[in-house]
């Protein structure tokens, strides 16, 4: 069995950006979080790093940041999460079949998971610089039943899709199966994992759907704040364990979020403008 953690490192280290929760709300924008000591803006815009600190120094870091753009990227990737002018972002609609979806030409990205899994927290997180904007989010798992579009100008429509697993809609299946399948503008799929338990059976059925279908998705640890340095290092390498070795559509990084304090959400939108062709020069 392979060393996964250096030695001795483990007992001594928490991880980081615990420390930013007080300030969390002032982290939204990569404008403010530029401003912080050099680490802590590392920390929070890579959280990755933090955990390579941990790993044995055999662990084969290839795919960790294969999506490794500048902070001159990342801040030109931002503006389209800020609502100015006519580049208007809100919630547009809501659907629960594919002829009830509106037309809409531009890119698309939707996200899933697993009811309770940090879905709506995570849109919201994205959103944070728009005023106003509804995203609801609820402490009882299954909150959303419909796919909710939110149209981000004429840049790409973001769709909360119902999670599966407790209190799932009864046509669950019906309602995702058919919009992934046939939504042609659909350029990504985010699956949602919670950081601090890993991939679940119910995983497997999305993970599956996006294979049947050939579809490109890419995984997203959730609740990283939750969870202790040990636990998240572990299912952050079964995670990627498991990308390389049993999936093929699936992009290479995981990448982890915190919606509490802002840890990946930079990254993550930056990701979002790239796919979708809004930022099209990545350093």
């Amino acid at each position: 069995m392979r060393t996964i953690f250096s030695t001795g490192r483990l007992l001594r280290t928490s991880f980081p950006v615990w420390r930013l929760r007080r300030n969390a709300a002032n982290l939204a924008s990569i404008q403010d979080v530029m401003k912080l000591q050099e680490k802590k803006c590392q920390s929070v815009v890579f959280p990755v790093t933090d955990l390579e600190k941990l790993l044995s120094p055999d662990i084969d870091r290839t795919n960790f940041r294969l999506f490794n753009p500048v902070m001159e990227d990342i801040a030109e990737a931002e503006k389209w999460f800020k609502p100015a002018g006519k580049h208007v972002i809100d919630y547009i609609t809501s659907a629960v079949r594919m002829e009830h979806t509106p037309d809409l030409r531009q890119p698309e990205v939707c996200f899933i998971g697993r009811s309770n899994v940090g879905k709506s927290s995570l849109i919201k997180a994205l959103f944070a610089l728009v005023p106003g904007i509804e995203v609801k989010v609820s402490k009882n798992p299954g909150h959303t039943k419909k796919l909710n579009f939110f149209k981000v100008g004429k840049a790409f429509t973001l769709v909360d899709m119902p999670g599966y697993g407790f209190r799932a809609p009864e046509d669950f299946v019906e309602m995702v199966e058919g919009y992934i399948q046939e939504r042609n503008n659909l350029k990504r799929t985010f699956l949602l994992v919670d950081g601090s338990i890993g991939i679940q059976k119910a995983d497997l059925i999305a993970v599956e759907m996006c294979e049947e279908f050939g579809i490109p998705y890419a995984m997203v640890m959730t609740k990283i704040d939750r969870s202790r340095s040990a636990v998240l290092v572990t299912q952050f390498m079964q995670i990627q364990d498991f990308i390389t070795s049993q999936t093929h559509g699936c992009f290479p990084q995981p990448f982890l979020v915190s919606s509490l304090n802002f840890s990946g959400i930079h990254l993550l939108r930056c990701f979002i403008a790239h796919i979708t062709g809004n930022l099209q020069k990545v350093s």
